[in-house]
C-alpha cells in the first residue's frame, strides 16, 4: 500500500480489532507472560504455533519492502542513514521458519554496520525476534559484533518485538543473551500525531525500549503506525541518536 494512502487511515484504540488476520482469529496470552522481563527466562517456542507471513498491524514485514530512515548518530550531529529491507530469504531457528531482514547503517555515504535480523510471527499475531547477526566496521573491515545472537544457541532465547494487541503498560522481553543482549520494551500507549519525511500520521503507538542490566542509562522511544510499522526512533536518555522514516519502497 502506498505510504500516502496509509497516512490517511485512522487507527483505533490500542488493543482493538485492527490487528492482523491471525491476531483476530486466535487468542494469545499477554506478552508479559509469553516473554516476561523478570525471573528465569525460557519462552515456549513451538514451530507448529507459527505462520508463514508477518502481517502484524504495527510491524508488518512483506518481502521486497524497504524502509529507509535518516537521522543522526549518538552524538546528535553525525548524519546517519538506515536502510532496512525485508528479503525473500528465510532461516530456520529453533525449528521456526524466520524471515530475514537486511539492515544497513551508513554514515557519510559509507556503510558502518550490516545486520541480518530474524523475525517470525505466531498464530496469535505476536512477532518474535529470533536473533541477529551484526557486523560492525573496525579498521576498514567488518567484524561480527559481540551482541549477535541466535535463539537456542549459547543460552540465547527469542523475545517479542511487537505484541499482537499492544496495550498500555504491557512489558515484554525482546531479546535474551545474558551479558550481551537484554533489551525489553514497555507500551506507553498512543503516541499522538507524528510528522516525518515519509508523511503525517494522526495516530501512533508509542513504546520505550531499555536494557536496565546492560545500559541502565539509555532509553529509546519508538513510534509505530498501523499498516506501516516503525516511523520514528528517538533516544530520550543516554545519547542523542534518532532516525525518521523517509520513504518506503517495494
Amino acid at each position: 500500500m502506498p505510504i500516502a494512502a496509509v497516512a490517511a487511515l485512522g487507527v483505533g484504540g490500542l488493543g482493538g480489532s485492527e490487528g492482523s488476520a491471525h491476531a483476530t482469529t486466535s487468542r494469545s496470552a499477554p506478552p508479559d507472560r509469553l516473554a516476561p522481563i523478570h525471573g528465569p527466562y525460557r519462552p515456549r517456542i513451538d514451530p507448529a504455533n507459527f505462520v508463514a507471513v508477518i502481517d502484524n498491524t504495527w510491524f508488518p514485514l512483506k518481502p521486497g519492502t524497504g524502509f529507509h530512515y535518516r537521522g543522526v548518530a549518538e552524538d546528535g550531529t553525525t548524519p546517519q542513514r538506515d536502510d532496512m529491507v525485508v528479503t525473500h530469504r528465510h532461516k530456520r531457528i529453533m525449528g521456526v521458519r524466520s524471515t530475514v531482514v537486511r539492515d544497513t547503517v551508513s554514515s557519510h555515504g559509507h556503510a558502518i554496520e550490516r545486520t541480518f535480523d530474524w523475525y517470525a510471527q505466531d498464530k496469535a499475531g505476536n512477532v518474535w525476534y529470533m536473533g541477529e547477526l551484526a557486523r560492525e566496521l573496525h579498521h576498514g573491515r567488518f567484524v561480527k559484533a559481540d551482541d549477535s545472537w541466535q535463539g537456542g544457541v549459547n543460552g540465547a532465547q527469542p523475545g517479542i518485538i511487537m505484541p499482537a494487541h499492544p496495550r498500555r503498560d504491557d512489558q515484554y522481553r525482546q531479546e535474551y543473551y545474558p551479558g550481551f543482549a537484554l533489551d525489553q520494551a514497555r507500551v506507553l500507549g498512543g503516541g499522538g500525531a507524528v510528522k516525518v519525511p515519509a508523511g503525517s500520521f494522526k495516530h501512533t503507538l508509542l513504546t520505550v525500549e531499555t536494557a536496565p542490566k546492560l545500559d541502565p542509562g539509555v532509553a529509546e522511544r519508538k513510534w509505530y503506525v498501523a499498516g506501516v510499522g516503525d516511523v520514528w526512533e528517538h533516544t530520550v536518555r543516554g545519547n542523542h541518536e534518532q532516525i525518521k522514516l523517509v520513504r518506503i519502497t517495494h
